[in-house]
């Protein structure tokens, strides 16, 4: 082990232990984690930016933008308002729909807008029912990742997949939308279980609640509403079609955001002071930690040391599995992913050697069809493994930046209680589905 390698390894540790200890705001340790890596030239300035992944960035930050001009219509509470006289109150059926709908929509889009768009109004309804936000939050976060498993565009790390593997968005829904649902409603019924008393309301109290709300006063801005909502349905319009136009997500977020800007007139300052910057700057903080870590080819002895396991695919399917998802929980799945895919491929091919004189493009759709299993292991880990704790995954982390402002902050060691578990029979779910089906 390198020099490098060693201090590498110790200030991603060390962050994670002062993250974990919550004694300073974890936005301070990314950054300072981020600026040891360049400082002790374990990465150069240079390389430590090209690690910063700005479509991530690029994304929230539009979408924060847009949401921003879009709270000031009033409808986030007019939503909120009609949602809780529809299910009368009733914590649990709220938590249900929002599941669900964040689920389908993660799916469809992707997780990170998906939350964006529903943390808000969730946070309303649970001031307005004055009952903590926090369940309803963990479930978003749950859920979000579960639905982005699901399809090609709905995780970061599926769209790596796809590319490499020339898997379609059905493939992917074909093979792993069915266990996707699966882990949905067990994770559901768990959540209905460990947070039954806390979804309890009084109905007498709710009533007299719901009787005072009037979702017809809250419309503030009737021009700026309209404006508002055809922007933001163009916008989700572009993340369904941005592969067909050639755009990347955050090219369609900013583009949204600042049309938005400009049609309302409304005040820049006022914007940018909404923005959670401090969620921006954790993952600056934590994308160029773990570019460090890239960097000194720990990401690539990890995933080198999966696919050395064994030459039995029921052995590799398995440890891929666990490894990616216990990995994806403490690290960035991204990057993680990147570094597996060209040994995966290099494993399929001894796996599955051209013995029939194919050319190239004959040999690689034979070798993605006979090795999906591994692929779909890889899918799984990676996806659900974000579920583990509250820096998982992007999701996780924007829903916690919302969660700042309430009275139930979600932290690391409050969420790890609920979403570690949670991952791990997840885990165990897809690990059989994929011997049942596959192997």
């Amino acid at each position: 082990m390198t020099a490098h390698t060693f201090t590498a390894i110790l200030v991603f540790i060390l962050a994670y232990i002062l993250i974990i200890t919550e004694k300073i705001h974890r936005t301070k340790i990314a950054l300072m984690g981020g600026v040891l890596i360049i400082l002790l030239h374990i990465l150069p300035q240079s390389e430590a930016f090209d690690a910063i992944d700005f479509n991530t960035l690029g994304l929230l930050i539009g979408m924060m933008l847009l949401i921003s001009v879009v709270k000031e219509t009033g409808v986030f509470t007019y939503v909120a308002i009609v949602i809780t006289k529809k299910t009368g109150g009733d914590a649990w059926k709220i938590l249900l729909w929002f599941s669900l709908f964040t689920a389908v929509a993660s799916a469809l889009l992707d997780n990170v807008t998906t939350v964006l768009l529903i943390a808000p109004i969730t946070i309303l309804i649970a001031e307005m029912l004055d009952i903590s936000p926090f369940p309803f939050l963990v479930a978003e976060i749950l859920a979000a990742n579960i639905g982005g498993t699901a399809t090609l565009i709905g995780d970061p790390p599926n769209i790596l997949i796809g590319s490499a593997t020339d898997y379609s968005f059905m493939d992917f829904l074909i093979h792993l939308g069915p266990v996707s649902l699966v882990v949905l409603v067990v994770t559901l019924a768990i959540l209905k279980i460990i947070f039954r008393k806390q979804l309890r309301t009084d109905f007498a109290d709710m009533k007299k609640v719901i009787e005072g709300m009037d979702e017809t006063k809250v419309i503030k801005d009737h021009t700026l509403l309209r404006r508002s909502l055809i922007v933001l349905g163009l916008t989700m319009v572009g993340f369904i079609l941005h592969d067909f136009l050639g755009l990347k997500p955050a090219t369609v977020a900013l583009a949204g955001g600042g049309i938005l800007l400009i049609w309302s007139g409304t005040d820049i300052e006022k914007r940018l002071e909404e923005i959670e910057w401090t969620t921006i700057f954790f993952f600056m903080g934590l994308f160029v930690m773990v570019g460090g870590l890239d960097k000194v080819g720990v990401l690539e002895w990890l995933a080198g040391g999966v696919l050395s396991l064994s030459n039995d695919l029921t052995v590799l399917c398995l440890s891929i599995l666990v490894i990616s998802a216990i990995a994806s929980a403490f690290l960035d799945n991204i990057p993680f992913v990147a570094a597996m895919i060209p040994l995966l491929m290099r494993i399929s091919m001894s796996l599955y050697p051209d013995t029939g004189g194919l050319d190239e493009a004959a040999y690689h759709v034979y070798l993605m069809k006979q090795s999906m299993p591994l692929w779909w292991s890889l899918a799984l880990g990676a996806c659900l493994g974000g579920n583990g704790t509250i820096i998982g995954a992007s999701a996780n982390v924007v829903i916690a930046g919302f969660s700042e402002k309430t009275r139930s902050p979600l932290n690391f060691r409050n969420y790890f209680r609920y979403g570690f578990p949670l991952m791990l029979v997840s885990i165990l779910i897809s690990a059989i589905y994929i011997m049942i089906r596959y192997l």
